[in-house]
């Protein structure tokens, strides 16, 4: 059922019930009033009569309650109205009024209690008794003592006047109820659709979206809303009522804003992805059907199977990197306890002989004191994010320079010489620092952007696929960490990792970081290769196997 004659219903029904509770209460309410107003109207009567029979029937006269003649009945009730009536204690009547009858207008049990005191009583006369007029009548009685004697004064006065206000009124409100609530639905028929139209106008705009792909294609028609904010791109119109509807359009348009973000992004990935895996096997097509032309030399064979291997390489190295990303987007992260101080010495002494192979010296810096540097994650990525950050610090440090890796834990704003970080509690730092050229400026919003990489001429071999620092701020990023790049004042770059600090009870490494500890720490002089920031640690190719061979 829609809202609109929900609401309209309901409030029909809340009209009804109003309307019932009200009317009901007026009426019992005006009853009573009309009642009481009959009952000090009969008091009035009564106390006038009570005096004139004091008056008539003093004990200091001779006589008594005896007989009273016709003239002095008519003197003694005047001021009684038309039904007054003075009885004997024993019920039988001294006077009575025309209007009155003959007959005792009380019955034994009532004359009996008026004896005691003061009663009021309702009666029904009917025809035949010699009351007028006939129906109900309000009678009040008061026992009047007079010396020797005690008379019972009797008024009454017919109720059908106040019955036929109180059924005029009655007839009055169940008429007008049905009109009533018919007008209170339309009322909330009219309202709730002048509030609810907002939001069928933002329906109509979603599934015009939906249907016609605007969200990522075309602007929005405004459907009569304000054209200045119903014209932009894949949004919907916010109304200008400031109230709760408007607050939901601008959230709305906020997720319609992050989804066509997000979107763009996944595109731009696919395009990127597909651009790069284009290269190698376009190359490995070439190389493939050169060396299956006849004539071919034993020696350029042996460069097409170099060539074809140093693509199949990348083409590995490119795929890892894409189901990592996949993976962190996924949140597919382990969760252990990882000695970060553990997984950034073992990552210095791998990257020892790349580095010293480009001309570099690395310098680890972790303080004993503040040893472990214990994190909750996973060792494996931990280490390739660091790995990654070293490879992206030699590619651009100029030899003879030195590279520097740090770790600390504080609870402090700012951290190291170099950048302030702000988080609650105590975390861990990581800082890897070069001495190159740093980031161009207008590169550094962008530098952990995916495909990205800062001089679009350089060649892949030099360049990479723009991954490496993609895939840190991923897994930094499922580990509830941040990432930050920025240039020093006196040169060269610096990125800085911030993970929370977890407190664990004293205990063994995670599995993950175990598992490798005995591969790096196998032959701590051996050079070594750190991972590439566009995919895992890259193997000796064909063309390093065979460089050696002829070394």
């Amino acid at each position: 059922m829609p809202i609109r004659v929900r609401l309209t219903l309901l409030f029909a029904l809340g009209t009804a019930i109003v309307l019932a509770v009200a009317g009901v209460l007026f009426y019992l309410l005006l009853r009573v009033n009309l009642r009481d107003s009959v009952d000090a109207d009969l008091r009035t009567r009564s106390d006038l009569l009570t005096v004139r029979l004091a008056d008539r029937f003093d004990a200091a006269r001779p006589g008594g309650a005896g007989g009273v003649g016709r003239a002095d009945a008519a003197d003694l009730l005047v001021g009684g109205g038309s039904i007054a009536q003075v009885l004997r204690a024993d019920g039988t009547p001294i006077v009575s009024s025309p209007d009155a009858g003959s007959r005792p207008l009380l019955t034994a049990d009532q004359l009996a209690r008026a004896r005691a005191q003061p009663t009021l009583v309702t009666r029904e006369v009917r025809a035949g008794t010699g009351i007028r007029p006939t129906g109900d009548v309000r009678v009040l009685a008061v026992a009047v003592h007079t010396g020797r004697a005690t008379m019972i004064a009797v008024v009454g006065t017919p109720t059908h006047l106040t019955d036929r206000a109180e059924d005029r009124v009655r007839n009055v409100m169940v008429v007008a109820t049905a009109p009533t609530i018919a007008l209170a639905g339309l009322a909330a028929w009219l309202l709730s659709g002048a509030a609810l139209r907002p939001v069928e106008r933002m329906r109509r705009q979603a599934a015009a979206m939906a249907a016609a792909e605007v969200v990522a294609a075309g602007p929005v028609a405004a459907g009569g809303g304000d054209p200045v904010t119903a014209g932009r791109n894949g949004e919907l119109a916010v109304p200008a009522t400031h109230d709760e509807i408007a607050a939901l359009a601008r959230t709305m348009n906020d997720l319609l804003r992050r989804l066509n973000a997000a979107r763009a992004r996944d595109r731009a990935f696919v395009a990127d992805a597909g651009h790069e895996l284009r290269t190698p096997l376009t190359v490995l097509k070439a190389e493939l059907e050169l060396a299956a032309r006849p004539g071919r030399t034993r020696e350029e064979l042996i460069e097409a199977i170099v060539n074809v291997s140093d693509e199949t390489d990348r083409l590995i190295r490119l795929a890892e990197s894409l189901l990592t990303l996949a993976r962190m987007d996924g949140g597919l992260v382990g969760q252990g306890r990882v000695a970060l101080d553990e997984v950034l010495t073992r990552s210095a002494r791998a990257a020892t002989g790349f580095l010293q192979a480009r001309g570099l010296r690395l310098r680890l810096g972790v303080a004993d004191a503040q040893r472990p540097l214990e994190v909750l994650g996973d060792g494996d990525m931990l280490r390739r994010a660091v790995d990654n950050l070293l490879a992206n610090a030699a590619r651009h440090a100029p030899a003879g320079s030195v590279v520097e890796l740090r770790g600390c834990r504080t609870p402090r704003r700012v951290v190291g010489p170099w950048v302030g970080v702000d988080g609650p509690g105590e975390v861990v730092i990581v800082q890897i620092r070069d001495r190159g050229p740093g980031f161009p400026p207008e590169f550094l919003p962008h530098v952990f952007e995916r495909f990205r990489r800062a001089d679009t001429a350089r060649t892949r071999d030099h360049g990479g696929a723009g991954l490496g620092l993609a895939i840190v701020a991923a897994i930094i990023s499922a580990h509830g960490g941040t990432v930050e790049a920025a240039n020093c004042p006196d040169g060269g770059a610096v990125v800085t990792v911030t993970l929370p600090a977890t407190a664990w009870p004293p205990g063994p490494p995670s599995a993950s970081l175990a598992s490798r500890s005995a591969a790096d720490e196998g032959a701590p002089g051996r050079p070594g290769e750190p991972r590439r920031p566009d995919g895992p640690a890259r193997q000796p190719s064909a063309r390093d196997l065979r460089s050696r061979r002829r070394g």
